[in-house]
């Protein structure tokens, strides 16, 4: 763990406060990336990490939980949603660790009653939306903040860039809100803070650090992809998602309605034997998704079994065959600094860059007032000149 006296000094906010963690970085759950040692060193850094536990079963969930309470006594959270086979037993482990687990993330899923359990536990509730319409949703049924992903962001993403959409929800909600999505320094924080967000998520930022779970070739393919590497395609589950070209991504993109079928087949019958879910569990899923998010039954079955093309690639190391869900910001990354540094680093950035938008806005305001004084120079009588 980090010694405080050499951390960066702490910056309080309303994410702060309600997470209690030391600086307002959270670190974004992405599926067997943000597993119990990215985790461990994000929460020992003083940011805040959240646990990929949507890509989990109950038994590997209440495992991974067990991993990261041993190796950090920092709060942390757990990501998960609805529709994934055991996810009653899910809601359950996280209930049973409220005293460390401090909050949890998801996209569509739990209903009204379902958060209130979570917040009667003392256990934050802060989903991650792509839409002004989507956080007005989550408010209405109680949560405690939420993280906003403009198109920037990694994975399934919207056309909204953050610059624009951050403001929007900023203007019709009423609780914290988390910028993410092109996320990645002390600027970043900076920004976020002065729009009148609370605090950053990163995804990416965190994927490319020595502690993420992907193999080292992997992680170079991230670190050599420049921005025009980097592009959003619907022919995965037919939402949009931004990815890293390789050759399964090409393949895909060209493949036909067939093609994509073959896809969804295999790659479902993989998730069934890794997962160890019903026939029924995984339909049952799909079908969960077409209710909540506006998806067709074909799209939902792409979708659930998309996270294995995926899988191929940061858990096996696959960097052709598997698909690597990335935000733009990669394109202009080129370090894999451990978590350690990478959070001091963002947050010496973030205190001179507010320290600097302080000085400039106390030098405009004594500009604005000197300007505003009456003129006390003595004046001429109309005849001196005339003497």
């Amino acid at each position: 763990m980090t010694g405080s006296d050499s951390m960066a000094p702490p910056l309080a906010t309303p994410l702060t406060r309600l997470l209690g963690c030391r600086y307002p970085v959270v670190q974004t759950a992405m599926g067997w990336v943000a597993t119990a040692p990215l985790v461990i060193a994000t929460s020992n850094a003083g940011a805040f990490g959240f646990l990929a536990g949507a890509v989990m079963t109950p038994d590997e969930l209440r495992k991974e939980i067990g991993l990261v309470r041993a190796g950090t006594d920092a709060p942390f959270g757990v990501n998960f949603h609805m529709f994934q086979p055991g996810a009653a037993q899910i809601v359950d482990i996280i209930l049973e660790n409220s005293e460390q687990v401090r909050a949890v993330s998801f996209g569509r899923g739990p209903d009204k009653g379902m958060i209130a359990r979570f917040k009667n536990a003392g256990i934050v509730c802060m989903p991650t939306v792509g839409a002004v319409k989507h956080a007005l949703k989550m408010v209405q049924l109680g949560v405690d903040a939420v993280t906003v992903q403009g198109g920037e962001g990694g994975g399934h993403t919207g056309s909204v860039p953050t610059t624009v959409l951050l403001p929007q929800v900023l203007d019709a909600v009423n609780v914290p809100v988390v910028a993410a999505g092109g996320m990645s320094d002390g600027r970043s924080l900076a920004a976020a803070l002065a729009y009148g967000a609370c605090g950053i998520a990163m995804g990416t930022r965190f994927l490319m650090t020595k502690e993420s779970a992907p193999p080292e070739q992997v992680k170079q393919r991230y670190v050599a992809a420049g921005t025009d590497d980097i592009t959003v395609t619907t022919k995965v589950d037919g939402i949009p998602q931004r990815m890293i070209r390789n050759q399964a991504l090409r393949r895909i993109d060209e493949s036909n309605t067939a093609g994509l079928w073959r896809r969804a087949v295999e790659s479902g019958l993989r998730m069934k034997r890794l997962t160890g879910a019903s026939a029924g569990e995984m339909l049952k899923s799909a079908r969960g998704m077409t209710s909540h998010g506006g998806m067709s039954l074909p799209q939902a079955m792409l979708a659930a079994a998309a996270p294995m093309m995926i899988q191929r690639a940061v858990v096996d190391g696959d960097v052709e065959n598997g698909l690597m869900a990335t935000g733009v910001v990669a394109g202009r990354l080129d370090d894999l600094p451990s978590c350690a540094d990478l959070v001091q680093s963002i947050m010496v950035e973030a205190h001179a860059r507010l320290e600097a938008m302080s000085m400039l806005a106390g030098a405009t305001q004594s500009t604005a007032l000197s300007n505003t004084q009456p003129n006390t120079q003595p004046t001429a009588s109309p005849s001196a000149g005339a003497a």
